[in-house]
């Protein structure tokens, strides 16, 4: 796909996973920390050592929704800093940028720099991903005496959904360029031990605890909550399977979904997505497809209140990524997906209308907004804000619309 892709990649790969693999076996001290006695598989040189694998993605074609992608892509990378940090949020017409940052979602909007890399088959977003990534793996820690793997530490606490959009990001990367080195790091095996820490997290009644102290010995918040984390989990334990082949990663992800399928349903946009991960990767059961019908309907419920001119496009944007998603899982899986298809339609010209130059609130748009803030989401009508997680919704939602309709065959 890309010159960056390297022949050397793999051999070196496999160097890099052996050690990596040999020095946790060796050096891990048995933990007094609660969450991690949950991990019941083993852990050893066996069972994580497997070569690295090639990416399969799927193409899709010229369009003005890709279009609207690479805007999206040029939005960010515009508004990029120097030292890779991205832009967080920030008032088109205003200027304003008084906001307090979530590290977790500006992690994720870098994942969304390399999507948009690999479909626009230009290596400046992958370039600027690469930037970014490096910023934030700034981020990560590392205490063998006080918990397994890597963290990510931010806010004062190592919160799951860092290490799962870490490991998200770092998947969109090796999608993109086919590569696991970012300078002198091996990003795999980065990927790893974040995947190490998102296993211990997890409860023995099923799901995670969602935040973790690793100051003094170490100890999981159990009364810290965020609404998707689970998912994020999930989604990570199936970007590992399919970046290792290693089935660990893929048991876990099936211990993870089958608590998170006896749970009332929301609108859980990374949960559809994961769900579209274990169809492509593995196989959805009876249960799975009946949960992620009921997601898809809770959602289409909600469509109404969406589309009113005062809620927000981020929200919105996620309906399109959960239900993109969703006809992704339910057409790999040889079931009826074409009804989803006008409800995402709906939704993508709902998000679009608000895509700068766009605008449906009756505003003057001028040169001077487009050229800083062309290709950006705005919220509302009533907020004139471009915050990062609802690029990254967009980016991912359409992508994922796209390429069902490359799945379909629809031209």
């Amino acid at each position: 796909m890309f010159l960056l892709r390297k022949k050397y990649v793999v051999t070196a790969v496999v160097v890099f996973m052996v050690v990596g693999g040999l020095s946790f076996a060796v050096n891990r001290k048995p933990s007094e920390v609660p969450v991690s006695a949950t991990v019941s598989a083993d852990v050893s040189p066996a069972s994580i050592f497997v070569p690295a694998r090639s990416p399969k993605t799927i193409s899709i074609a010229e369009s003005p929704l890709k279009d609207s992608v690479i805007a999206a892509g040029d939005y960010l990378v515009r508004q990029q800093l120097p030292n890779g940090e991205l832009s967080y949020q920030v008032d088109f017409i205003s200027g304003e940028r008084t906001y307090s940052p979530s590290h977790v979602r500006l992690i994720a909007g870098t994942g969304s720099l390399f999507a948009v890399c690999r479909v626009s088959n230009d290596l400046k977003y992958c370039t600027a991903g690469d930037l970014a990534l490096e910023h934030y793996l700034d981020l990560l820690v590392n205490n063998p005496a006080n918990f397994r793997g890597t963290c990510f530490y931010t806010e004062g606490n190592c919160q799951l959904g860092g290490a799962a959009l870490t490991v998200d990001a770092i998947y969109k990367r090796w999608q993109a360029t086919g590569d696991f080195f970012l300078k002198d790091r091996n990003l795999l095996n980065t990927a790893i031990d974040l995947g190490y820490f998102i296993a211990s997290m997890r409860k023995p009644e099923g799901g995670f605890y969602h935040a973790f102290d690793p100051y003094f010995g170490g100890t999981a918040d159990p009364s810290f909550y965020v609404t998707y984390s689970n998912s994020e989990g999930l989604l990570a334990l199936t970007d590992l399977y399919e970046m290792t082949g290693n089935k660990f990663w893929l048991k876990q992800a099936r211990e993870v979904n089958a608590f998170m399928i006896s749970q009332p349903v929301t609108e859980d946009h990374w949960h559809s997505y994961a769900l579209s991960k274990l169809a492509r990767l593995d196989s959805l059961t009876k249960e799975d497809k009946a949960y992620a019908e009921k997601i898809a309907k809770t959602v289409i419920a909600g469509e109404v209140r969406s589309l009113h001119p005062k809620n927000t496009s981020i929200s919105t944007a996620t309906k399109v990524e959960a239900l993109a998603a969703l006809a992704q899982a339910f057409y790999l899986s040889g079931e009826k997906h074409e009804w989803l298809d006008p409800e995402i339609r709906t939704l993508i010209t709902f998000v679009q209308a608000r895509q700068v130059p766009n605008n449906n609130c009756g505003w003057t748009i001028t040169e001077e907004m487009v050229t800083k803030f062309g290709g950006g989401i705005f919220s509302s009508c009533d907020e004139a804000t471009i915050r990062i997680d609802g690029m990254q919704n967009w980016i991912n939602g359409v992508i994922e619309y796209l390429e069902y309709q490359s799945m379909i065959k629809v031209k």
